[in-house]
Order: C-alpha cells, then structure tokens, then sequence
C-alpha cells in the first residue's frame, strides 16, 4: 500500500534527523530510547495493523486507530506538560541571571560600597553620635 510506504518514510526521516542530531540536542538517554521505541511501534503498527486491533481489544477499545489516538493523546499531553516545565525552570533561571546581573551593573553613589545579594544588611548609626548613644 502507498500509504504505509509514505508512513515507513516518515519514521525513516524522523529517525535520522534524530541520529543526526543525537549529540547536539542534549537530550537524556531514557529520553532517547523512548523515541527510539516509539518509531519502531509506530512502523510496527504501519506494517501489522491488525496487531494494533487485536492489541485494541485486549484492553477493551474497539478499533486500533482508536487505541493510537488514545495514546496519542496521552503523549502530546506530557510531551506539553514536559515543555511547560522546562520553559518555566528556564524563565525562573532567566529571571535569577537577570536580577543578579542587574546588581552587579547598579550605578552605586559615591562612597557606597558593594553588598553582594544576600548579604545582610550593615548596621544604621545616627550622624553626630556615637554608636550605642541614642535612645
């Protein structure tokens, strides 16, 4: 059938855009091998679609492509909740880099000195008196 040629393609172009970039991405190993297993079940299914049927009903859904959209689903959602996580770890490191560099790069007034951030505060005196003197 064409369309299983064109779908056995697509995993092929898939695979290799991903070897080529296996160690560039920066992505984990259980991640890896995930996606690796996911497009050798995705041509198994392409190849074998009634296994995917049998498979359908064992777990009490009608049709095969009914269990692949299931999945799908449940995979495009933590693929997003995956996403959603990292872009908010890396705002929140983002916005760290940012405070910090912006008290480093603080005009200071004359004669003020440095104060790391997190330091504690250096204790306030009255002018004209000594420490310890005022009420």
């Amino acid at each position: 059938m064409l369309i299983q040629l064109v779908l056995i393609g697509a995993v092929a172009v898939m695979l290799v855009l991903f070897a080529r970039r296996w160690h560039t991405a920066g992505v984990r190993a259980w991640k890896r091998l995930a996606f690796l297993a996911f497009c050798l079940l995705n041509a198994y299914a392409v190849l074998r679609p009634q296994d995917t049927t049998r498979a359908a009903h064992l777990l009490g859904v009608g049709r095969g492509t009914d269990l692949v959209l299931y999945l799908l689903v449940v995979g495009v959602t933590g693929l997003a909740l995956n996403t959603y996580l990292r872009f908010r770890a890396l705002e929140q490191r983002l916005t760290e880099l940012a405070r910090d560099q912006a008290l480093r790069s603080a005009h200071r007034p004359e004669g003020a000195a440095y104060v790391p951030a997190g330091a504690p505060p250096a204790p306030h005196t009255c002018e004209g008196t000594a420490p310890g003197d005022h009420d």
